[in-house]
């Protein structure tokens, strides 16, 4: 079995609700289809996110490109559960341009050098279906924007050995994802419930 094929059958239960979506009379005529990606780290949304975008022609938001600049990481802010992305500029500059249909221009955040890179600065030219992915992309700051929620799940043991592998072996990062970033993703999975609230649910064990 080829790698495409291991894909389609992973990401059979999304490929399926965009299906129904897209052939939904209700949608037919919505010229902004907004799709969220949601999930633990080393899940598997980022590789779902490239591949649905290839099947349906559709643009990707990384939520990656907006975690807090180091001067907004207040303590205040970073006890806040959900508080660590920059959820106001990404409602900004990404959510409501798509919500009219416009393009979409914004500059990423680099989390090697903590700003944001203003001389990497993406427009994004508008498409009917457009994909939000990582985790935060479901926060309750955004209210309810989507027409389908996908929530990507993994053991602990294969998150580990996916983040090790992503990040090279790098013994400061994976620190930090296991006291800080993976702790703070399973708080706000927790409080705001996500995988019991999204649509669709792909485990990567599956």
């Amino acid at each position: 079995m080829d790698t495409i094929d291991i894909k389609e059958r992973r990401f059979a239960p999304a490929i399926e609700a965009i299906n129904d979506l897209l052939s939904d009379e209700e949608y037919m005529d919505e010229e902004v289809i907004l799709i969220a990606i949601d999930g633990r780290s080393g899940s598997g949304k980022t590789r779902l996110a490239a591949f649905l975008a290839e099947k349906y022609d559709a643009n990707v938001f990384h939520m990656d490109d907006f975690f807090l600049q180091e001067s907004q990481r207040t303590p205040e802010r970073m006890a806040e559960i959900g508080g660590n992305v920059d959820y106001e500029r990404f409602r900004e500059e990404v959510l409501i341009p798509l919500w009219y249909g416009d393009d979409v221009v914004y500059r990423p955040f680099n989390c090697k050098t903590m700003v944001i890179e203003k001389e990497k600065e993406q427009v994004i030219k508008h498409k009917r279906i457009n994909i939000i992915e990582g985790s935060y992309s479901l926060h309750p700051y955004f209210g309810e924007p989507y027409q389908l929620k996908i929530f990507c799940d993994i053991d602990p043991e294969n998150q580990i050995a996916n983040i090790t592998a992503r990040i090279s072996d790098d013994p400061e990062m994976l620190s930090k994802f296991k006291d800080i970033w993976i702790p703070k993703e399973n708080e706000y999975f927790e409080k705001n419930k996500t995988s019991e609230n999204s649509d669709v649910y792909i485990d990567w064990n599956d």
